[in-house]
Formats: C-alpha cells, sequence, structure tokens
C-alpha cells in the first residue's frame, strides 16, 4: 500500500526525501518551540521578525516592549548578541553562554537559508536561564578557564609594557637634555623614528621611553634585535607563519612580531643588519600596513608604528648598495641622534651613581660609592662602548671586592688601565714643564715685547707673515681652553674640584673638556 507523503493524518514516514526533509524540519522546530524558553528570527538585514511568546518575557529586564524590539536591528536591542555575526558568516554557534541585563543564558543561534543555499537570516534559542545553577559544573569550568584567559592576557601585556620613561634617561648635560627633549616631542606623532648612536647609547632605552610617552603607551611594545637573528628566520619572526606553512611549523601557526605589536610599537634594533632581500618587504609592510603569513594567501590589516635603532652609517650603506634608499627614507622620516658618552662627560658622576644603584639591586651586595680618584680615572677613559662598557667595567670592580668605596686602583684591577694619574703624581706629570712655552710676562722672565730675528722684505711679506699667525677662531679657543685647563690642574696638583672653582666653571663642565686636554696631549 503506498503512502501519502502529504497525509498529515498518516502513521508513517514519507517516502520521498523532500517530504523526509520536510517532516524533520517542522519536527525540530515544534519540539525546539516547546522546549525552549524562548526563541526569536531576523533577517538578513539583522532585523527582528518574529519572537515566541515566551522570549517575551525578558524584554522588560531589556528595556523594550514588544512593538520597539521586534523590527528593531538586533544587535541595538540584545547586548552583546552574535546574532549578526551567524547571519554574516553564515556558520551556526550551536551553543554559548549569553551575558547582558537580563542574565546569563545558554543559546544556540543557527543560520536560515533558501533554496538556493543563501543565507536569508537565522534563529536564536534561549536553551537554559540561570545556567550557573542547572549547569553548575560546566559554568564552573568554564568561569575558571575565563580567569586564567584573563590571567595569561594580563601577564602578556605586562611583558610588553615599556620598561623605561624618558626620566629613565639619566643626564642633565646640554646633549642629554636635547635628546629627551626630542624624545617627547616625536611621542606625540605616529611617524617612524629612527634613533641614531653608537653602541651602547641607550638607543633601546629611549625607544621604550618614546613608546611610553605616546598614545601608545597601553598598548603592546614589541622588539626584534635584527643581528641576533638568524636571517632565514626572519620573515618568520616578523611576518609570522600560517598553520602546516611547511615541514615542522607549528600546527596552529605563529603569529610574527608585526602581528603581535598591533595597535601599539615595533622596534626594531641594529635595522642596518637587515638582509637586502628582507628590506623590500619591510618596505612593503611599512607603505601597506599589511602583513601576509608565511604560508598564507591572507593579508592582515595591522596598526605598528615603527622605531629603528641603528649603529651604523646608513646613509654610506645605501651608496656602497648595502641598504636600500627608499627604505633609509622611509625609516629616517623622524631622526634622533644619541650622544656617546665622551661627548656628555658631565653626566658621568649621575649614571655612575644609577648604574652603581641598580648593581647593588640585582646583585644584593651593599651599596659601593667611588672615590675622587676613581671618577678622574672614569671621566678620563674615552669609552668606546660608552654606558654599557660603564657598566660592565663599574660591576667588575663592584664584584671583586669587599670595600665599600671603590678608588682608581680597583678600576685598574677591573681592566680600566690609564687614564689621568693620581694627584700625588700631578705636580710631577701635569707641572710647568708640560705646558707650552710661553712669552713675556706670562712667562715670568722679560718683559719687552719679542723682537724678530729680521724684519721683514716689504710691506706684502710682513701681511703674509701677519696671515699666516692667525688661527680659525674655534681652533684657537679650543687651544686656550686647553693652556687654562692644563694650568689649572697643575696648581691644583691634579685636583678636578679645585681646578673647576678655579676656572670659574662647574666639575660637571670641567669632565665634559677634559676629552679636549687628552686630544691636545696625544696629538
Amino acid at each position: 500500500m503506498a503512502i501519502n507523503a502529504q497525509d498529515p493524518t498518516s502513521r508513517h514516514l514519507p517516502v520521498d526525501p523532500d517530504g523526509v526533509l520536510k517532516l524533520a524540519a517542522q519536527s525540530m522546530f515544534d519540539t525546539l518551540a516547546r522546549t525552549a524558553m524562548g526563541m526569536m528570527v531576523v533577517d538578513r538585514d539583522h532585523r527582528i521578525v518574529w519572537i515566541s511568546d515566551g522570549y517575551k518575557r525578558f524584554l522588560p529586564a531589556l528595556g523594550h516592549e514588544e512593538s520597539d524590539f521586534v523590527g528593531r536591528r538586533v544587535e541595538e536591542v540584545v547586548p552583546n548578541t552574535l546574532m549578526a555575526q551567524v547571519i554574516d558568516s553564515g556558520q551556526p554557534i550551536l551553543v554559548d553562554l549569553l551575558t547582558n541585563q537580563a542574565g546569563t543564558f545558554l543559546v544556540s543561534r543557527l543560520p536560515l537559508r533558501n533554496d538556493q543555499g543563501e543565507v536569508i537570516g537565522a534563529m536564536g534559542m534561549v536553551l537554559l536561564d540561570h545556567p550557573e545553577t542547572t549547569m553548575q559544573p560546566l559554568i564552573a569550568k568554564f568561569s575558571r578557564l575565563q580567569r586564567e584567559l584573563d590571567d595569561a592576557r594580563q601577564q602578556l601585556a605586562a611583558q610588553r609594557r615599556p620598561k623605561y620613561t624618558v626620566a629613565s634617561f639619566i643626564g642633565a648635560s646640554p646633549a642629554a637634555m636635547e635628546v629627551k627633549r626630542q624624545a617627547r616631542r616625536v611621542a606625540q606623532t605616529d611617524s617612524t623614528v629612527l634613533l641614531l648612536g653608537e653602541t651602547g647609547t641607550g638607543k633601546e632605552l629611549l625607544a621604550h621611553a618614546i613608546h611610553a610617552a605616546s598614545s601608545r603607551a597601553s598598548r603592546p611594545f614589541v622588539g626584534v634585535n635584527i643581528a641576533a637573528v638568524p636571517d632565514t628566520l626572519l620573515e618568520a619572526e616578523f611576518f609570522g607563519v600560517a598553520p602546516g606553512a611547511y615541514t615542522g611549523a607549528e600546527r596552529k601557526g605563529r603569529e610574527g612580531k608585526f602581528k603581535l605589536a598591533d595597535g601599539g610599537t615595533l622596534f626594531l634594533d641594529e635595522i642596518g643588519d637587515m638582509p637586502l632581500g628582507l628590506q623590500a618587504k619591510l618596505l612593503r609592510v611599512l607603505q601597506e600596513q599589511e602583513v601576509e603569513p608565511l604560508g598564507s594567501n591572507q593579508v592582515l590589516r595591522v596598526d605598528v608604528r615603527i622605531i629603528a635603532a641603528t649603529s651604523r652609517d646608513l646613509p654610506a650603506m645605501v651608496a656602497a648598495g648595502q641598504f636600500r634608499a627608499d627604505l633609509f627614507y622611509r625609516l629616517n622620516v623622524l631622526p634622533v641622534r644619541l650622544p656617546a658618552l665622551r661627548e656628555r662627560m658631565g653626566d658621568l658622576e649621575a649614571l655612575v651613581e644609577a648604574l652603581a644603584d641598580d648593581i647593588e639591586r640585582r646583585s644584593g651586595l651593599p651599596h659601593k660609592s667611588l672615590a675622587a680618584d676613581a671618577l678622574d680615572l672614569l671621566a678620563a677613559h674615552d669609552w668606546p662602548g660608552n654606558i654599557r662598557e660603564l657598566r660592565n667595567v663599574l660591576e667588575q670592580a663592584s664584584l671583586m671586592t669587599d670595600d665599600v668605596q671603590l678608588t682608581a686602583a680597583h678600576f685598574r684591577g677591573a681592566g680600566l688601565a690609564g687614564g689621568v694619574p693620581p694627584a700625588s703624581e700631578g705636580n710631577a706629570r701635569m707641572g710647568a714643564s708640560a705646558l707650552p712655552p710661553r712669552r713675556g710676562a706670562d712667562a715670568g722672565g722679560d718683559t719687552r715685547p719679542a723682537t724678530p730675528d729680521a724684519e721683514p722684505a716689504d710691506a706684502g711679506d710682513a701681511a703674509a707673515s701677519a696671515l699666516a699667525r692667525i688661527k680659525p677662531l674655534p681652533q684657537a679657543i679650543a687651544e686656550l681652553e686647553v693652556r687654562a685647563i692644563r694650568e689649572a690642574l697643575a696648581a691644583t696638583g691634579g685636583n678636578k674640584l679645585a681646578a673647576s672653582r678655579l676656572l670659574g666653571i662647574s666639575r660637571a663642565t670641567l669632565y665634559e673638556k677634559l676629552p679636549l686636554l687628552q686630544r691636545a696631549s696625544g696629538a
């Protein structure tokens, strides 16, 4: 006997597939309508077109009546809903927890499609209200996982937070104050910054400081030392890797530094060591603010502020074909040059004090002060490694003795040889015999004007002779300063404080000018 697929009183399943599907869909809808605590249907424009009687009891808590609820966009009237996402993606969300002012609910969301398979809307169902009581074990697990996720995010944020501020750049010399002024100025923009300076001058510290003073301070600060990463891994380090991109790649993929720094700052240290092949890709990212992970065809938008740093001569590298000119121009928007330590010796004492405090904190040893002869020895050194070298020397001297005061002898034992001799040797080595010969009253001899051995042949020769004796003003001033410093040190037996008072300048200014004396002595 044939079964009538259209007979609603039939007690048998339809024989045609379409009839079976229609019956199953009708039965499922009827079951859900009876068992669900509330249902709604939303059209492809995200507007609510129908709600069940059960759903109406949630309206007062949501602050609406049926008349101003149906017809509105669902995201406008149901906080935290993902119905719009289901419509836009066409993917169901079978089980989810929804929390808003109406309470916490266990919900399910399904896309609705027409005969051509196009998404024309979505259906949402409230399966349970107050699931924290009826599904306590599941909710407890969910809460624990949520807390762990929040803790992990906080720890990651702490790791990506800037470690230094502009105040961390120690020094009050004119050179140091100018660096701080420039750092605060460039922090107010989103333009690319290029930090230039010798190794050990504090470029990474200043990068942290610029980020901390910028509007991105609450977002990640991510640093990459290009010189420390093998060339073959740099592209993956920067742009990330898609899942299974190559043999040995992580199954879940890996985000690159650009993506990790999204919304914040990416610090590219030693940019001069970047391979030429990668420079073109970096330039495109800087121009387009887009990255494409290795093994992926998906382009990701990023919002990253770049701070680059180098101790190398980039213009010379551009001229030699070792660095792309277009990338250099892109990076060299806001250049900031950090002075070498020998150019700001007036900051030496402040730097020594700050570094000694940090060494004390890290090592657990008592604080160690420096004697005057130790400061003199440090001031006489050229410091090719700058502040990094200064810290190394201080740490060596501190760890190699139990004495609470470090003298020049401690630093010579730490490998810092030469420099200014102790004060006891000052008269012998920086006395009158070391000064250039003087004439007239300055020499304490004959006060008569010096007489040339022969008169000039004519007025032209006299004028030429006079011109030959004239030096450029900066050179004459520098020679005068060297002479005055030598005399003051000789008169005070090498005592820097007494010499600075004799010259009418601060001790810090004297330390700044000591390299002039060294260069003149070595000439």
